[in-house]
């Protein structure tokens, strides 16, 4: 194998050149040239929401789940209630971090497979006045399901509920107007669909909510209203940054715009899920969702019903021709997961498809 195996995973995932070798410059951390970057990057990632009037962007060290809590800390009084849509794994990650905050948390289950419901949301705001915030996951990774978030944003808007979204696994890709739907907190990360490496995430808060963020974390690191006002004062982080993913997302950024930026991240990654979709349904799996339940991030195969069917053996054989499948994230049906994003396009998801069925035509899996 002449290069690095082909990540099929929603992140990490497969970066360019370009942004790999952006990490080999050392930077100090409170140096003038790399507060530089900082600003502009905090700049460019408001013009991808189009939320330079109406939001700030605070970034955060760590991996995007330390985001998710550091906004519901930040965002939701200590005594607020939280209620939870939940239709996946990453929602009741949302919902497990809140509670494990303090805050009361509403649980509104839906089906795996299923979008959830804003006229479900409507009755459950009509009916209980103490809900002050509303969770929602864009895109439900663990099944590649894609949520209404356009219209939950108009539900909790008309209600006067705050509206908390992890856009992890679908910021840069999915559109997302802040012009057009209102959120308190928007959550993403550096190693999603801006093709960065991971290690930082970052959030976009309401203005109009900023001054009533104060003193609701119980966190110092995670406190975002403490980290955005310092860095509107001085332009530094308050604790060391992670540098090299700092100036690797600046690189993937620039190449972002140069692509289109999201609409032509949009259309690559939608072409990736088609060619992924039609190849491998051709091998006889049958993907997990219905076609306009699909996000094209990820897609979630039903497992062969084989006996001679193991992931672990598709895994290793997968990655042995030069591609990193993921692991299917439900408890209760067998499943695998393929990413459709990255810095690839149709003739890498093609070789994934070759490669997946020359692997279950070595495990004796007939396609």
């Amino acid at each position: 194998m002449d290069r690095d195996p082909i990540l099929l995973t929603p992140g990490p995932l497969t970066t360019t050149l370009r942004t790999k070798l952006a990490m080999l410059k050392d930077w100090g951390s409170w140096d003038g040239d790399f507060n530089a970057v900082t600003a502009r990057l905090r700049s460019q990632l408001l013009d991808i929401v189009h939320g330079q009037d109406s939001h700030v962007l605070v970034p955060l060290q760590g991996s995007g789940t330390f985001s998710v809590e550091a906004a519901v800390a930040t965002v939701v009084p200590r005594d607020g209630h939280v209620l939870v849509l939940d239709n996946g794994a990453y929602c009741k990650r949302a919902a497990r971090l809140t509670q494990m905050m303090g805050r009361k948390v509403t649980i509104v289950p839906h089906a795996e497979h299923e979008a959830v419901s804003p006229a479900e949301l409507e009755a459950r705001l009509k009916q209980d006045a103490s809900i002050g915030h509303v969770m929602l996951i864009h895109c439900e990774t663990g099944t590649g399901v894609l949520n209404p978030l356009a219209e939950v944003a108009q539900v909790c808007e008309r209600h006067g509920k705050g509206l908390i979204v992890d856009a992890m696994s679908s910021f840069g890709a999915l559109p997302i107007d802040a012009r057009t739907m209102r959120f308190d907190a928007l959550v993403a990360a550096s190693g999603k669909c801006l093709e960065g490496v991971p290690g930082m995430g970052f959030v976009f808060l309401r203005k109009a909510i900023l001054d009533g963020c104060a003193g609701n974390s119980q966190s110092l690191a995670m406190d975002l209203h403490d980290q955005h006002q310092y860095m509107e004062k001085t332009t530094q982080w308050r604790f060391t940054p992670p540098t090299h993913v700092m100036v690797a997302l600046a690189e993937a950024v620039a190449q972002f715009v140069e692509e289109g930026g999201q609409p032509a991240r949009l259309a690559r990654y939608t072409d990736n899920c088609k060619t992924l979709i039609d190849g491998v349904t051709k091998l006889g799996l049958k993907p997990f969702l219905k076609p306009e339940l699909q996000a094209p991030i990820i897609v979630t195969w039903h497992a062969p019903d084989h006996p001679a069917y193991d992931f672990k053996r598709l895994y290793a054989a997968t990655k042995q021709r030069g591609f990193i499948l993921y692991p299917g994230k439900l408890t209760e049906v067998e499943t695998f997961r393929v990413g459709c994003i990255g810095a690839i396009g149709r003739n890498e998801m093609s070789q994934a498809v070759n490669a997946v069925a020359e692997a279950l035509h070595e495990m004796g899996i007939r396609t």
